[in-house]
């Protein structure tokens, strides 16, 4: 069976990402993603690649969206971060989740990327814990007026619409909020550590009347059935990530290892360098078939298909560490400069071990999941 997207599709993504990564750099130091970019991906269809054809998405399977994102994010980690924003997090989602009155209204501009979407759960004090959250909603007549502060939301800065998350005395709902709507703030943020080019803001919710018809899912449904949907496709998203940027790094310690030369020999001759290449090539070939066991089980709606992405998610991500540590590492001084992307991918990371839930949120989850599943009954 052919796992790999359509070849139409695989010819525009290579393609992409073939001008896409001499520009990844500049990016990241001008903590932006220019228009173009985002415009290339729409043309392209990769903004609607998991929205069904009826909703003018490319319609991708799980395995294919995981390929797609692959070649995207190891080109640059900050433009694939718009698949799982924009893709994963809110239009996957909506097109699963909410009513089909939502879908017509807002999925054909999402899957052609008229309107950029955005995720707006965290805030400063809820982050991993999202049911602490202080965003609160108040049904008034057939509106919801919003009011709180979310922080930590990729491509907010640019964002047109907000799938936002808002609780009521602990019961918590998600709304779909409008840029334009009315008592709707961003504020920009910079210095982070990696995903620099992603837009990220704060949003400010101040009295925003929301109309009824935005309710995603019904009162009560936003955390549970909505937030943990998003988050599950999410996480699939980020694994994939991980196994992007350390094949980058792979790619980047075995093209400086067969050039360096020292003490008379080029590094990749020497045992001990042989050792981080090797433990990469195993580790990211690992964490490949960990997304593709994901991705099938994803498309079948197998039960076991969440921790399956769990698994995927931390395994891959802590990879993606270690492999761009390592990538470092052999660049020596070299892999310290922003003149090689080493430096770029090991900072890169270490944000896939925070986000869309922490390594240790994984590791309680997939605990969890083992001492259900393997524990002898009796």
């Amino acid at each position: 069976m052919d796992d790999r997207p359509p070849a139409s599709v695989m010819a525009r993504a290579e393609a992409f990402a073939a001008d896409l990564a001499p520009r990844a750099a500049e990016f990241d130091r001008a903590e932006r993603l220019p228009r173009d970019v985002v415009e290339q991906m729409a043309d392209a269809g990769f903004l609607g690649a998991r929205v069904p054809v009826e909703w003018g998405g490319l319609g991708l399977s799980p395995l294919e969206y995981g390929e797609l994102t692959e070649v995207i994010g190891k080109a640059c980690a900050s433009t694939r971060a718009l698949l799982t924003v924009h893709t994963s997090l809110v239009a996957e989602t909506l097109a699963d989740r909410a009513s089909r009155r939502i879908r017509e209204k807002y999925l054909p501009d999402l899957a052609s990327g008229r309107r950029i979407a955005c995720f707006a759960l965290s805030e400063a004090e809820a982050g991993s814990d999202a049911a602490a959250m202080s965003t609160r909603y108040l049904q008034k007549g057939d509106t919801f007026v919003l009011d709180g502060h979310k922080k930590w939301i990729s491509f907010a800065g640019i964002a047109d619409v907000f799938l936002v998350f808002a609780a009521d005395n602990g019961v918590v709902s998600a709304f779909l909020v409008d840029r334009e709507m009315p008592g709707v703030e961003i504020r920009p943020m910079s210095g982070m550590l990696g995903n620099r080019a992603t837009h990220m803001a704060e949003v400010v919710l101040s009295a925003v009347e929301v109309p009824a018809e935005n309710l995603v899912c019904g009162i009560g449904s936003g955390f549970a059935f909505v937030a943990n949907s998003a988050l599950s496709r999410g996480r699939y998203s980020i694994a994939w990530a991980g196994v992007a940027l350390a094949q980058a790094a792979l790619e980047e310690m075995c093209t400086y290892a067969a050039r360096r030369e020292q003490f008379g020999s080029r590094i990749g001759s020497f045992q001990l360098v042989q050792k981080m290449i090797a433990d990469a090539v195993t580790e990211v070939s690992a964490a490949r078939e960990l997304c593709r066991k994901a991705g099938r089980m994803r498309a079948e709606r197998s039960p076991e298909a969440i921790a399956a992405t769990n698994i995927a998610k931390y395994f891959s991500s802590t990879v993606a560490c270690r492999v761009t540590s390592d990538a470092v590492q052999v660049l020596g001084g070299n892999g310290c400069w922003n003149g090689y992307p080493a430096e770029r991918l090991f900072r890169e990371a270490k944000i896939l071990e925070i986000i869309e839930g922490t390594s240790q949120v994984q590791q309680t989850m997939i605990s969890d999941f083992g001492l259900t599943t393997f524990a002898r009954k009796g």
